[in-house]
């Protein structure tokens, strides 16, 4: 099943870009043409030196980039439907999903009614009241399910013409729904959070994903292709697309905000050791895909998510964990600069990271300010670097005992703070240099008492191939210090190997490729 699932990503991924870049349809106007006309409808560039004391112009007023994409989804396609529109989305999301938990899953806690109805109302009506609860279920169901299900309702309201901060307001609803109509036991505040805040993160990047492969202007077979596409990665958004007729709706003209989009995909072995004794455990299969979205560089007014990076690595040969890491971010606010021969792009980022495996367990909901820098070094070779500095209101980490297989929750809530930082110095496609550094507090809220201290590190090397494919080797360090006044300090030390191929897939509007 799992090499079934795993074929099938492969197919999506390239699927994917096929979609993005085969733009087989041209504007009534070519976007050069409406360039030379009008310049000012254009957003300018950080790419080259600039006169950085230039006001950036708003999106008012700047209706492309500089690729010529839109900078907004076209309002007179995309309006805003009334608000029970996308809310009436959800509760069908929901009503699907409590039909098939009951009856083809036949889970007890989905069988609901009046009365487990009434009952949560009457103890649990207020949010994070006294009538709510822990969960007590596996990591893999509160810290990664939950996200997905929130991104859902996320994109219900997104597809329906909602900005990012409007359509999060109705996935709290969602989640707020589904926990006191959806199950019959006590509702639980972690899956709140977690469906909320997750949520957004999950659904803008599957809402943007999903605009570079749409293209309304197509017909016939690419245009099942496309869709079919992006219904896989939205599925709420399909369903909208569904009951407002665009499914089959053409155009003349594109009508969907677009960034440049860079896809990379690594495939190889994983070796997860026995404490630090090189190459001592068992040898996997894993597939990574990485999605790096927008050019951070590029001088625009900025909104959540114009630029964002995502990866996640599926393990094919460890049991029940098969998804094991999902880490990215997303711009929510920022502004670029130029600091001698530096581009910048600073501003508040959310973070989210997932991690999954037989040794640990760590997840985190971090925001903060962040920093993403490139600087030039050589001819034809580049440093990039990005650091953030993030509070976590909300994560989950292993109890000291290490994650088991049971269907249990094996882990803590809480919270803390974070520093990440990741820096690369490339040579194109000949050869490229990485560390990823990733440090953790977390201080337990529910669970074993005490604090811990987490430091994740990531060395990497590639050498290219041929063209974009690369052979690449990476060295992963976990180190845990768990304090607590119930037990003595635990020190934990592991290590993994991974030999991967790395094939990009890069976008030329991007402007490079910085893994």
């Amino acid at each position: 099943m799992k090499k079934h699932s795993t074929i099938f990503m492969v197919i999506l991924f390239y699927l994917g870009i096929y979609a993005q870049n085969n733009p087989l349809h041209a504007q009534v106007a070519t976007w050069q043409d409406q360039r030379a006309a009008a310049p000012e409808r254009f957003s300018s560039s950080l790419l080259l030196p600039v006169d950085t004391t230039k006001q950036v112009q708003s999106l008012d007023t700047v209706l492309f980039d500089m690729y010529g994409n839109l900078r907004v989804d076209d309002p007179l396609f995309n309006k805003r439907d009334h608000w029970y529109v996308p809310a009436l989305n959800i509760v069908g999301q929901e009503v699907l999903l409590n039909l098939a938990d009951q009856y083809l899953l036949n889970f007890d806690w989905a069988r609901v009614g009046l009365r487990s109805w009434g009952s949560n109302l009457m103890v649990a009506a207020a949010p994070w009241g006294n009538g709510w609860i822990w969960d007590n279920t596996r990591f893999g169901n509160d810290m990664f399910l939950h996200p997905y299900t929130g991104a859902n309702y996320f994109d219900a309201a997104r597809a329906s013409g909602y900005s990012f901060w409007e359509s999060s307001v109705y996935t709290f609803g969602g989640s707020y729904l589904w926990k006191i109509f959806g199950e019959n036991g006590a509702p639980e505040r972690n899956s709140l959070v977690y469906t909320t805040i997750g949520g957004m993160f999950g659904g803008e990047i599957m809402y943007r994903l999903s605009s570079n492969i749409l293209d309304d202007r197509t017909t016939g077979l690419e245009r099942v292709a496309r869709e079919t596409l992006a219904g896989l990665l939205s599925p709420s958004r399909f369903a909208t697309r569904l009951f407002d007729g665009k499914l089959s709706h053409v155009t003349d003209q594109e009508v969907y905000k677009k960034e440049p989009l860079n896809v990379t995909i690594y495939a190889g072995a994983h070796v997860i050791n026995d404490g630090t004794k090189f190459l001592s455990g068992n040898v996997s299969e894993l597939l990574n895909v990485q999605f790096d979205y927008g050019n951070p560089f590029e001088r625009i007014d900025r909104k959540p998510y114009d630029f964002f990076k995502v990866l996640t690595e599926v393990n094919i040969g460890e049991g029940r964990k098969f998804i094991e890491d999902i880490a990215g971010y997303g711009l929510l606010t920022g502004e670029n600069s130029h600091k001698g021969q530096f581009a910048l792009l600073t501003g508040i980022f959310q973070n989210y990271d997932y991690w999954d495996n037989l040794v640990y367990e760590l997840t985190t909901l971090g925001f903060g300010p962040g920093v993403v820098a490139r600087l030039p070094v050589f001819k034809n070779s580049t440093w990039y670097s990005v650091l953030h500095l993030d509070l976590v209101p909300f994560g989950g980490n292993s109890k000291r005992a290490g994650p088991d297989t049971s269907q249990i929750g094996d882990f803590n809530f809480g919270g803390g703070a974070e520093t990440k930082f990741e820096s690369t110095l490339s040579f194109g496609n000949t050869a490229s240099f990485k560390v990823v550094a990733n440090y953790y507090w977390f201080h337990t809220f529910v669970g074993e008492p005490g604090n811990n201290f987490i430091a994740i590190v990531k060395p990497r090397v590639t050498v290219g191939i041929f063209n974009n494919l690369s052979v690449g080797i990476e060295e992963s360090i976990y180190s845990s210090v768990r304090d607590s006044p119930d037990f003595a300090t635990i020190r934990t030390v592991n290590t993994h190997q991974k030999l991967f191929l790395i094939l990009y897939l890069e976008d030329s509007q991007r402007g490079g490729h910085y893994n």
